[in-house]
């Protein structure tokens, strides 16, 4: 898969240096990913916790500290990182909004 902004991942890990681990292993994992649906992600990652719709999918990052929400163009190949925040800052947010 293509993922677009991972510039919003460095800027995240820069001011949370300790995400900056489990967001690159998220990162390969899925720039090695061939999904073409929520099944294929599921058997793939299991930190997969909130399919919003077929394409929007929410990651658990870092044992539940962080969540990564992202949207998926199976067809094109691509996941394009809508948002990434602490658990709380996500709670704070209407993730189908995103």
């Amino acid at each position: 898969m293509n993922v677009i902004a991972r510039r919003t991942l460095i800027s995240f890990w820069t001011k949370h240096p300790q995400a900056e681990t489990p967001l690159k292993v998220w990162f390969a994992e899925a720039r090695a990913a061939e999904w073409s649906g929520p099944q294929d992600i599921k058997d793939r990652l299991g930190t997969a916790v909130d399919f919003l719709s077929e394409n929007r999918v929410v990651f658990d990052v870092g044992g539940n500290k962080y969540r990564l929400i992202v949207r998926i163009a199976h067809r094109h190949k691509h996941v394009l990182v809508k948002f990434v925040g602490t658990h709380a800052e996500y709670d704070r947010i209407d993730a189908t909004l995103i």
